[in-house]
């Protein structure tokens, strides 16, 4: 199959309110690609690649135009462009600087996870209360204090933050966050965080997670 390029023009001021679902259905596209990619693999159909993420073809294309017109339908798409034009708009064409608080079991587990970087993201700092009890734990992320973080945040210009607290102490160090300039929150707190509307958080709760696969492996 012939590959097509991709005429690719972003919308900006005339661009519709995007689902938070079809932003999260780019990311599973994007891995998709990638992996088309690393098969060697040059062009795609709509339809095949939309059968590997497990959604309809009109699903995807619908997806696509959020962000612009995605060559022509059912003559396939050139994976490595689109590769790169996704990566473009989810952001992650260049490692994007993040912040960790909280540097407790599963805090200390995402510190040492080594994947972030490949995925576009670097965890710069890693903040504690008591961060002089982290040290021993020889992690390649400096751990600081709590009163440092303003000042990591605005000299790496942070916009993202995971926040792994416990729920009684969340609330007020997204506070503090956002007050130093954070507009994303990756929450793994059990609370709602109040937070201003031009502020994104997305909340992981595993306990929800377990509950909804115990609701379907039930029934």
């Amino acid at each position: 199959m012939a590959a097509v390029k991709i005429a690719f023009t972003v919308k900006k001021s005339s661009r519709p309110e995007i689902p938070r679902k079809a932003i999260y259905r780019l990311s599973i596209y994007l891995r998709c690609l990638q992996r088309l990619k690393a098969n060697g693999i040059r062009t795609v159909s709509s339809e095949a690649l939309a059968a590997a993420v497990g959604v309809k073809s009109t699903q995807l294309r619908k997806d696509l135009t959020y962000f612009g017109q995605f060559g022509t339908r059912g003559l396939g798409y050139d994976v490595e462009q689109l590769v790169t034009l996704v990566s473009d708009v989810l952001g992650t064409t260049r490692l994007q600087p993040v912040i960790l608080v909280g540097v407790g079991n599963l805090g200390s587990a995402l510190l040492f996870y080594r994947g972030f970087q490949q995925e576009g993201f670097e965890i710069v700092a890693a903040f504690d209360q008591f961060p002089q009890k982290k040290q021993s734990r020889r992690f390649a992320t400096p751990v600081l204090g709590m009163d440092q973080t303003t000042e990591i945040i605005r000299k790496h210009g942070v916009k993202m933050a995971v926040l792994t607290v416990p729920p009684e102490a969340a609330q007020a160090v997204a506070n503090t966050l956002i007050d130093a300039g954070i507009t994303g929150i990756l929450n793994f707190s059990t609370i709602t965080l109040q937070v201003p509307e031009d502020v994104m958080v997305n909340n992981v709760n595993l306990a929800i997670e377990l509950e909804n696969l115990s609701y379907f492996v039930q029934h």
